[in-house]
């Protein structure tokens, strides 16, 4: 692959941003019981960093959800990988890369409220509220970005690049 990724938030303002997340979720939820489910692959290192900067107890899930295929939605969204667990008695944070059509997160969401957790509420390291197709905002979004195809920080573009430790536009 040798495609152009011009960088349009460093490593050192992800990090930033995901320490003020991580400080918010441990005094929201200190003595309540916390489920943080990631949204595979893409969160992979969203959800690692925010893992080391919340500091009250946690448990920790992951589901997997395909909906794009290049740089393309597809328009459907096929969950992969569900949870196992009862989330009846804990407050479920999803936690996810990337808010766009909005499609996966309302799938997402709508199958967690259907097994009654004591609360669920979504954060999204970057959201694209351009490229909105249905109704939905996320709770948190630590970056707002426009209506560019984003690489890095667990983002793809047909599996590459997912390591860089930075967000980078593609060219």
């Amino acid at each position: 692959m040798n495609n152009k990724i011009t960088t349009l938030i460093t490593e050192q303002e992800i990090n930033a941003k995901i320490r003020e997340a991580g400080n918010y979720i441990s005094r929201k939820y200190s003595g309540n019981p916390l489920l943080v489910v990631g949204i595979l692959k893409g969160c992979f290192m969203f959800m690692a960093e925010l893992a080391k900067n919340i500091t009250v107890p946690c448990e920790f899930g992951f589901m997997s959800a395909e909906s794009y295929c290049g740089t393309e939605s597809t328009g459907s969204v096929n969950i992969t990988l569900d949870l196992k667990q009862d989330i009846s008695e804990y407050h479920v944070i999803i936690a996810e890369d990337i808010t766009d059509t909005g499609r996966t997160l309302k799938n997402i969401k709508k199958i967690l409220e259907e097994r009654s957790p004591l609360s669920l509420s979504v954060i999204t390291l970057l959201d694209k509220p351009e490229r909105r197709e249905v109704d939905f905002v996320p709770d948190m979004a630590l970056f707002t970005i426009p209506d560019i195809f984003v690489v890095g920080y667990g983002l793809d573009y047909n599996e590459y690049y997912r390591n860089l430790p930075y967000i980078g536009k593609l060219e």
